[in-house]
């Protein structure tokens, strides 16, 4: 396969990726850098993406695990490499998938980090909302933890996907699918003064649609965002790392030991699998363990 081919194959890929089966820019930007990779190995043995065999694809999986690769990283490299296969053998440029029943590598169950309730109140009470970007900030924080968004919904959002009155925002998830969220009454409170006090003097055109701005008047970016997080979380004195994750994984793992129903939680995160959802479940189990040993006296 020349240099050429191997270039227009993959255009080819990243464009049904993203084309057809909705997948978001930084999905498939991974996916290309992990392919370029593997591209890359099989051209030391003189062998092109074309020539790959099933041999070959496990010898590059071993190769990185020698290089000190974690099994969540192994598995999204055969992920990326099984679905550009699927696609060649779709798109009939090979005959047979050399992926084709490979298993990917077994992942530790990783409970995600949680901040506490005490924790999140600190958080939340820092920015100063006396001034323009510290109501901006508390709205955001607000907005985050009221909802279970991910940071790119967050700074995706658009005036118009927000009804305050309704008490429920509009989001966009991964591959387009739209959800409904409801807010809670302190998250509409702050978000609806930032309306009033801060956006219009933040908004430098009137054609910007984007919710939060920066000081610049455009829509804020989730670089953005993570500088904003991180700076509260110091000021907070919270000494782990905090990510806009960790307050979606919060938000789940708040609204189930609360008592909400797993299906509403995962219709509220954007799961397309509950089991993607049921994580936040023993996370719970995990944590009302370690309130009973510490309670109960015959522990």
């Amino acid at each position: 396969m020349s240099e050429i081919r191997k270039d227009r194959l993959l255009n080819e890929f990243l464009n049904y990726l993203q084309v057809d089966r909705g997948l978001a820019r930084n999905t498939v930007e991974s996916y290309f850098y992990d392919l370029v990779q593997f591209a890359a190995y099989l051209e030391r043995g003189s062998f092109t993406l074309k020539d790959a065999s099933r041999s070959m694809v496990l010898d590059y999986l071993s190769f990185q695990r020698e290089q000190g690769r974690s099994a969540r990283t192994l598995s999204r490299y055969l992920a990326a490499i099984r679905s550009f296969y699927h696609y060649l053998l779709q798109e009939r440029y090979i005959d047979a998938d050399p992926t084709e029943n490979l298993e990917s590598p077994k992942l530790e169950k990783r409970l995600p980090r949680v901040l506490s309730i005490q924790e999140v109140d600190l958080l939340l009470s820092q920015p100063n909302v006396q001034t323009v970007i510290g109501l901006r900030d508390r709205a955001m924080l607000e907005l985050l933890y009221a909802t279970g968004m991910r940071v790119s919904e967050l700074t995706g959002l658009n005036t118009e996907h927000l009804n305050l009155e309704m008490g429920f925002v509009r989001c966009l998830g991964k591959g387009f699918r739209e959800r409904i969220i409801p807010i809670g009454m302190v998250a509409v409170r702050y978000t609806r003064e930032y309306l009033l006090k801060s956006r219009a003097r933040l908004r430098k055109n009137n054609w910007e649609r984007g919710l939060f701005l920066n000081r610049h008047g455009k829509r804020l970016t989730r670089q953005g965002f993570w500088k904003i997080l991180k700076g509260y979380a110091l000021k907070a004195g919270i000494q782990r790392e905090i990510t806009p994750h960790i307050l979606r994984h919060t938000f789940a793992t708040h609204l189930l030991e609360n008592g909400a129903d797993l299906r509403v939680v995962q219709e509220m995160l954007g799961h397309a699998d509950v089991t993607t959802t049921q994580i936040y479940t023993h996370l719970s189990q995990k944590r009302l363990r370690e309130v009973y040993e510490k309670a109960h006296p015959r522990a």
